[in-house]
């Protein structure tokens, strides 16, 4: 499996790729496709928020944990699919809030690249999972990387980081909150959407956070 993290990233991260972890990461993800083992996303986009997101551009940081593990679901970006795939339940409660939030109503489309070019970087923690089995490529080395992703984001003053659940909440120690907005919700599953992802008008927030700092706001409308 061939590795194309956009050289921009590569340079921002001061070829993080090249270490050991990764290199074994690489060769644990090469071993699975050998032994005929369903990956997704497909290896095309398993950069593919990277390559959507340059780090200089990305303002606003959405963290999810794990890729779709469903056929056709997972298209590098966290929380987004394939505009002809079924939105996904937790896709459905973030266009949910963002309608109670701001009043924009998306509801056919799921793909999420409109926002990523604006400069959203749809991260996951871990970049790949086995078909149907989630969490499956936890503790292969893929936190490691996306831990440098965020702490490195976070030097620069003025982004947004939308932290959903348990898991992208742990993340809150990597960020410095003297020069950057950490907002903090339930995730958006349909488990726990109603503890409080409903009505955290985490969009509006971002993008008032966005005007003061003399930054575009984000047009939440998937086009």
């Amino acid at each position: 499996m061939k590795f194309d993290l956009p050289k921009i990233w590569n340079n921002f991260l001061k070829n993080e790729h090249e270490k050991e972890y990764m290199l074994s990461l690489r060769c644990r993800l090469n071993e699975d496709i050998k032994k005929e083992k369903i990956i997704y996303p497909k290896k095309s986009n398993i950069f593919k928020a990277f390559e959507l997101t340059s780090p200089n551009k990305a303002k606003v940081i959405i963290l999810g944990q794990d890729p779709y593990h469903g056929f056709n679901q997972a298209n590098g970006l966290s929380f987004s699919v394939p505009n002809k795939t079924n939105i996904p339940p937790s896709l459905r409660n973030i266009f949910k809030e963002i309608k109670n939030d701001l009043g924009i109503d998306n509801k056919k489309k799921g793909d999420l690249s409109s926002w990523a070019k604006q400069g959203v970087l749809l991260l996951n923690t871990n970049l790949t999972v086995e078909e149907k089995k989630p969490g499956s490529h936890s503790n292969l080395g893929w936190e490691l990387f996306t831990d440098k992703v965020i702490s490195g984001l976070s030097k620069k003053k003025g982004r947004v980081f939308m932290l959903w659940g348990r898991m992208a909440t742990k993340k809150a120690n990597l960020i410095d909150s003297s020069k950057n907005l950490i907002l903090i919700s339930p995730h958006p599953s349909p488990l726990s959407a109603y503890r409080g992802f409903f009505g955290c008008k985490h969009f509006s927030q971002c993008n008032n956070y966005l005007k003061q700092n003399s930054k575009k706001e984000i047009n939440w409308k998937i086009k």
